[in-house]
């Protein structure tokens, strides 16, 4: 069926339709198992052909990971570093869930 708002994808191939705040910190976390360099980052963005907003997050090689918030109909491009999974977990369930609310005005 797919997802109905959004879905996350890991480089190794895994993804979520709809993915809650606790699926995310899953996908997060997998991301710092040192021994599988096929994954080192999640997107997240609108099941469509030609998604307007996106969010990354990449594991850093100094340690902690690399958020990227881009929404090119609002303008932004956001990076943040962060060493905590559970605050980028609810930062980009709350930043997605705009994407949702604006998505229904429009």
């Amino acid at each position: 069926m797919g997802a109905r708002y959004y879905g996350a994808d890991s480089e190794d191939g895994d993804r979520i339709d709809d993915p809650s705040e606790d699926a995310l910190f899953m996908m997060i976390s997998d991301l710092s198992d040192l021994s599988d360099l096929d994954n080192i980052f999640v997107v997240v963005q609108p099941d469509e052909d030609d998604p307007v907003w996106f969010a990354s997050v990449a594991v850093l090689d100094e340690g902690g990971y690399e958020t990227v918030r881009r929404d090119t109909t609002r303008n932004e491009h956001e990076v943040t570093t962060s060493t905590s999974i559970n605050d980028i977990a609810r930062d980009l369930t709350i930043w997605m869930a705009t994407r949702r609310i604006s998505a229904r005005q429009a």
